[in-house]
């Protein structure tokens, strides 16, 4: 990663707790930025850390352009080393920002990459504010990445997968390896991209729909009819499906099964 004039001292440390491991690739870097499209009104970069992606996201998204990093230290570093960023670079924690109070009225655009320790909790907010954002480009731990494009029938579909998946297409880029980071991680990464669909209703009661979800994966080795017990009136347990397991369903069929509860509770 080209710094200039800084030296050693100036830099940022990778600090564990925040799960950061920083790209120093800038072949992959510009690959990545690339992978996201520029029909949005409004893109955040989660987790900037020394600037390896926004150097790139700079040259053309500068105007629609947000920042979101946590570590004062690399704030401190990316106003140094940017300053054309004064007034596009927050401090503060991307789990909790309120994305509706940017107002993007094409959709709003997420890249970065992602510590591992907080990727699925990041998608769960990308899930949070899913009618803003629009597209999604993430570098995640590669085990991560394959579960949530996995489908049905696969021992790595699980919750993210359903859920993600009903909003939004899902396309695994492509694997990133250990020796482009410092420090390296002890796994491959790789980079995904989200787009929404044209999902605005699922048809069935959505807040049911996810605690479904949830709760078939939570005990994804015993059939919908063992796991769902509690959930399942006693004149529809019969049905076929409930002698599947989570792994086995589509969101349509997620779907459909949310439905034949709703009209028995």
């Amino acid at each position: 990663m080209t710094m200039g004039n800084y030296t050693n001292n100036d830099l940022v440390r990778p600090k564990k707790a925040l799960g950061q491991h920083f790209l120093v690739d800038l072949n992959i870097a510009r690959k990545i930025v690339d992978s996201l499209s520029d029909n949005h009104d409004l893109v955040i970069e989660v987790g900037a850390g020394m600037g390896v992606l926004t150097q790139y996201l700079i040259e053309n998204q500068l105007e629609k352009l947000q920042v979101v990093e946590i570590d004062k230290e690399s704030v401190e570093f990316l106003n140094k080393r940017f300053p054309e960023l004064e007034g596009h670079l927050t401090l503060g924690d991307f789990l909790k920002c309120d994305l509706t109070s940017f107002r993007a009225q094409q959709g709003i655009a997420v890249i970065g990459n992602f510590p591992y320790n907080i990727s699925s909790q990041i998608f769960f907010q990308i899930l949070k504010y899913r009618n803003s954002v629009s597209e999604c480009v993430g570098m995640i731990q590669k085990e991560v990445a394959e579960r949530i494009a996995a489908k049905p029938g696969s021992k790595t579909y699980g919750i993210l997968s359903v859920l993600l998946q009903a909003w939004y297409d899902i396309e695994y880029l492509f694997t990133v390896h250990e020796n482009v980071f410092n420090p390296p991680p002890k796994v491959k990464s790789a980079v995904i991209r989200l787009k929404r669909n044209n999902v605005k209703k699922l048809g069935c009661d959505e807040n049911l729909f996810v605690a479904v979800v949830k709760q078939a994966f939570n005990q994804r080795r015993k059939t919908l009819r063992n796991s769902l017990r509690q959930m399942i009136p006693a004149e529809i347990i019969d049905n076929e499906v409930f002698n599947k397991r989570p792994e086995q369903l589509s969101v349509a069929e997620f779907v459909g099964l949310v439905k034949s509860l709703e009209t028995k509770r």
